[in-house]
């Protein structure tokens, strides 16, 4: 009988359920060390110090909202699956689905397998034989998860789940705010940090871990951003290598606007504009726009 090594990769998600507990713990140590150690008893010092500490408070407190509710939507949203007997539509089908739609009729299939016609109604469809079923560009399975999944980019073991094509976005915030919350933290701290071995009561590992973790984020994020400005996820750098050119790379703007949306005031926020959700396939990972130079 041949060794299947993917069947041990569920055991992931059982450490992925404990990468959230010290997710919470250490924003539980960051919030005890900032709020209720060092700034929050100085809101009552009155002037300039008083005024400092609002300021921080305030920032670290809006902040770590942004940040909890961006995990929570990365832990939480599904990245993207494929419908069940899921098939790209011919051209052909395409014409007959918009002839239907004059008349007021559409099979509910035909909307739940769309090609773009500026793709001349052909994709690169693949095959999963895990699955036992089609899987539209871009799609890969995921041996933890048992599943394929739309647009993906990793699987996540902080989060329990997989990073594609519907929480994409939320995680690169929940990577952005992590990142600021724990520069803010390490800053503020600093002078406690300093006081370290002279002041043996108001002593805290709080600015050293959030040290740690903001310089390997910042790695992280410059990498993300990247793929990001390049239309690239981190399973497809590989293939872009190989090609002479990316076809998914409509440049930067267009390629930013596929993953946050088109509307200026949501791209701070994890969510979507329900316009942005109707006209930007890509935010739903089974039809993706492609560079007209390059054969899809």
């Amino acid at each position: 009988m041949a060794l299947n090594p993917f069947k041990y990769c569920s055991g992931l998600r059982v450490l992925g359920y404990f990468m959230i507990l010290l997710v919470a713990a250490i924003i539980a140590v960051s919030y005890y060390a900032v709020v209720v150690l060092i700034w929050g008893p100085q809101l009552l010092h009155g002037g300039l110090r008083s005024v400092l500490s609002i300021s921080i408070v305030t920032t670290f407190h809006l902040l770590l909202i942004l940040l909890t509710w961006s995990y929570l939507m990365v832990v939480f949203q599904d990245p993207g699956s494929v419908p069940e007997n899921w098939r790209p539509v011919m051209q052909e089908e395409n014409m007959e689905t918009s002839s239907m739609a004059l008349s007021g009729y559409v099979d509910p299939e035909s909307r739940n397998s769309t090609a773009s016609p500026s793709e001349g109604g052909r994709q690169a469809v693949g095959y999963c034989s895990r699955c036992q079923n089609s899987k539209p560009p871009r799609c890969h399975h995921c041996s933890v998860c048992q599943r394929c999944v739309l647009k993906m980019d990793h699987h996540c073991v902080w989060v329990v789940n997989c990073v594609g094509a519907q929480n994409y976005k939320f995680f690169l915030l929940f990577l952005l705010y992590t990142f600021l919350e724990t520069t803010l933290d390490t800053l503020v701290l600093l002078p406690h940090f300093i006081k370290f071995f002279g002041d043996a009561k108001s002593r805290s590992t709080s600015p050293v871990i959030n040290l740690a973790f903001a310089l390997s984020l910042i790695c992280f994020l410059i990498m993300h951003a990247s793929l990001l400005s390049s239309n690239t996820t981190t399973i497809e750098v590989n293939e872009k290598k190989k090609a002479v050119r990316w076809k998914y790379d409509l440049g930067w703007k267009k390629n930013f606007e596929q993953v946050f949306g088109t509307k200026k005031v949501f791209w701070f926020f994890p969510l979507f504009s329900k316009e942005d959700l109707e006209k930007i396939t890509a935010l739903h990972g089974l039809d993706f726009p492609t560079r007209s130079d390059v054969e899809a």
